[in-house]
């Protein structure tokens, strides 16, 4: 079993290769400037009482070139330029391989702020594989350039420690280079298919001589797949359905990825990995000590590999929001917290701001969606404190009602809330007063399911009632669409004034100002009053 103490150092040591710790690893590590500038930096107690009052602006935009309709907005020092260059800055065989490797459309800019796109286009809607893949490419060569720079500077200390040992570390800042633990990246992923394409990539961009069987050895613990089908079977469900879902679905996995000089090991312990993959729901499960999510957290939990995790990935949020957003925030309040071991760390050369529980204010999040929720807002500037900044996507797009095939009466029905705590009770009394008694008549059979992971054809369907609208925009034509067999078909609608934070911000100051009047019950479904994706007319969505 593999020693926990070990840190990135002595795996040179481990390979018989003492004198040349500035071969390989030096020739293939080097990253961007602001790798340095952003570890270097001591954050100040001003900086930090700024953070935590979360008063920050979003003062500057800069347009992005290759998404239509679509800007940057940030606080913190602007982004000079759209595009640039992203491997530039590497060196020997890491850059040689990557021209080789990687698609010409990246736009990475590399730098450590918090950053949220959430109008990324999936893999499995059509025409969304490429752009899918290249940001993929760009978060990953994000992650390996950083994990490859921190063990460099481990590596180069301690050559130098070796070749004097009388040296006293302690007057030399430069030894300051290690958290309290070694894992410095976290994915965060919603199904193992998507696990497996990242793990595939990872391999791929890694310019390791002895990586031949690591995939093999892989989907031998992973499990296999039919994921890498191109083409599903075609099904009754919706295109995105069957590519989503191709492969394997399952929301419960987690494990390790450690890199050596020369190769890369799956299943590695916690503490000897440099990258961490999980879904929230198999992350949250081991951070509470319990097999089953019905049980209290365990007295005794190990999470402590979690406490130096300095980039954090979420890819495919829009997914996690539909399996279950809790899961993941309560991963993310876990996050840089002191452990309750040392691990076998070396104190003296940890960095300064890990000692001041400053360490949550040095990590990137990275956070992709198909489109934007509350929950992600709330999570994005509740959690995400990064000193540097926080960039975000804001994208004018096209509404879905031209997509209805039929007329069939849209009525908004709006509902009093005074707060947005109180909002989802004031929604669940209208349903219980206006809707429920009327479903008590029916004869029927009632059934619930989440939408993205059944797509069911409903058929003979009079009445369509949306409790709450759909986070993704696709989803409610399709569901209007099912009325079309239906005589005096109608679709029916819930939402009240504070709304306008669901899923989007509305389109200008006339929508915000007619939502928030008090007029009568129904809204026709040309009229304000609903989200801008719901309207012909587009609308900027933030």
């Amino acid at each position: 079993m593999e020693d926990e103490h070990t840190n990135p150092g002595e795996d040179e040591t481990n390979d018989n290769n003492k004198n040349d710790a500035s071969d390989e690893m030096e020739a293939s590590c080097t990253i961007f400037p602001s790798f340095h500038r952003h570890v270097s930096h001591i954050i100040t107690k001003e900086e930090v009482n700024a953070l935590l009052e979360k008063k920050y602006k979003f003062k500057w935009e800069v347009p992005v070139e290759d998404i239509p309709k679509s800007k940057w907005v940030g606080t913190g020092e602007e982004i000079k330029g759209t595009h640039v260059d992203i491997i530039s800055g590497v060196k020997g065989k890491l850059r040689d391989h990557w021209q080789n490797t990687l698609s010409d459309q990246l736009n990475s800019r590399l730098n450590y702020r918090d950053i949220m796109h959430c109008n990324k286009k999936p893999f499995y809607l059509k025409g969304g594989s490429a752009a899918d893949c290249s940001t993929m490419d760009s978060y990953l060569m994000h992650a390996l350039n950083h994990i490859h720079k921190t063990r460099d500077i481990v590596v180069k200390n301690d050559a130098k420690l070796r070749s004097d040992p009388s040296k006293d570390i302690l007057d030399d800042n430069s030894f300051l280079d290690q958290g309290f633990t070694r894992p410095k990246v976290l994915f965060l992923l919603p199904l193992k298919s998507i696990a497996r394409r990242l793990v595939k990539r990872l391999i791929q961009l890694s310019p390791l001589s002895q990586k031949d069987n690591v995939m093999g050895i892989f989907n031998g613990k992973f499990g296999e797949s039919d994921d890498e089908v191109e083409e599903p079977v075609q099904s009754n469900k919706p295109a995105d359905f069957d590519l989503l879902f191709a492969g394997d679905t399952g929301d419960e996995f987690l494990f390790g990825l450690k890199y050596t000089k020369k190769s890369i090991k799956l299943f590695s312990n916690f503490y000897l990995s440099d990258i961490i993959v999980a879904s929230p729901l198999a992350l949250i499960k081991k951070i509470n000590g319990v097999e089953d999510m019905g049980k209290e957290p365990a007295k005794e939990r190990d999470f402590d590999f979690l406490s130096s995790i300095e980039i954090v990935v979420v890819d495919h949020a829009d997914v996690i929001l539909m399996q279950s957003w809790s899961h993941l925030y309560a991963v993310f309040e876990q996050l840089n917290q002191l452990p309750s071991k040392e691990h076998g760390t070396n104190v003296m050369r940890i960095r300064p701001w890990y000692l001041d529980q400053h360490a949550c204010y040095y990590r990137q999040t990275i956070l992709l969606s198909s489109y934007l929720t509350p929950e992600m807002n709330a999570l994005f500037n509740g959690l995400c404190l990064n000193y540097e900044g926080k960039v975000k996507l804001v994208t004018e797009y096209k509404g879905v009602l031209s997509k209805i095939q039929f007329e069939a009466p849209q009525v908004y029905e709006r509902f009093d809330a005074s707060s947005i705590t109180e909002a989802d009770d004031a929604r669940f009394d209208h349903f219980c007063q206006k809707v429920y008694p009327k479903i008590q008549e029916s004869d029927e059979d009632d059934v619930t399911a989440r939408y993205i992971t059944c797509k069911t054809l409903i058929r003979g369907a009079h009445h369509l009632v949306i409790y709450s609208l759909p986070g993704r925009k696709e989803f409610y034509p399709e569901l209007v669409n099912m009325l079309g067999e239906s005589e005096n078909r109608k679709c029916t609608v819930f939402f009240s004034r504070l709304d306008l934070l669901k899923n989007v911000k509305w389109g200008c100051e006339t929508t915000k100002r007619d939502v928030g009047q008090q007029c009568g019950n129904g809204y026709g479904c040309k009229m304000w009053g609903m989200p801008p994706w719901l309207d012909l007319e587009p609308g900027w969505r933030r």
